[in-house]
C-alpha cells in the first residue's frame, strides 16, 4: 500500500482521532523502527524502540468489518514485536471506541492508564484516551 493508498483507507475510518495524511504515513513509513502489516481491506503501523512496541494506528475498512481483519492484524503485531524484541506492547484508543477496545481486549490488552479528554470528537465533546498495555511472549535463545 501507498502512502495515499493508507492516508485514504484511514480517513474512511477515523474522525476522531483525525486521520493522518499521506505525507504523515510516508515519514512514519521511513522511520526504521516503524513496521507496516497489511491484509486485504487493513493495515496495522507498529514500531519497537527498545523493549517496548506500540500500535500507531490501525484501520480496517468499513465495508470489511467483522470478518477477522482486525484480529490477524494484532495477531501479526504481536508476533512481529516480539521477533524485534519486544517484551511488552501499548495503544491508545478512544475510550468512546467500543468496537476497537473489544479487539484489543481479545487480543490480551487491558487498560493500564487514562488520559483524560484526550481526544475531542468532531462536535467538540471530548473523550478519553484509554492506554492499554499487554505483555509478549519471551522467546527462549
Amino acid at each position: 500500500m501507498t502512502p495515499a493508498d493508507l492516508a485514504a483507507l484511514h480517513a474512511a475510518c477515523f474522525t476522531t482521532p483525525r486521520p493522518w495524511s499521506a505525507a504523515e504515513f510516508a515519514d512514519l513509513i521511513s522511520n526504521r523502527l516503524v513496521f507496516l502489516l497489511t491484509e486485504p481491506g487493513g493495515f496495522l503501523m507498529g514500531r519497537v524502540i527498545a523493549d517496548e512496541a506500540e500500535v500507531l494506528t490501525i484501520a480496517v475498512d468499513p465495508a470489511h468489518r467483522q470478518q477477522g481483519i482486525g484480529a490477524r492484524l494484532m495477531r501479526r503485531f504481536l508476533t512481529e514485536s516480539a521477533s524485534r524484541g519486544a517484551t511488552s506492547a501499548f495503544l491508545e484508543v478512544a475510550e468512546g471506541n467500543i468496537p476497537a477496545r473489544a479487539l484489543y481486549t481479545r487480543a490480551g490488552f487491558a487498560e493500564s492508564g487514562r488520559r483524560r479528554g484526550y481526544y475531542h470528537l468532531p462536535d467538540g465533546t471530548p473523550d478519553d484516551a484509554l492506554v492499554m498495555t499487554c505483555a509478549l511472549a519471551v522467546r527462549e535463545a
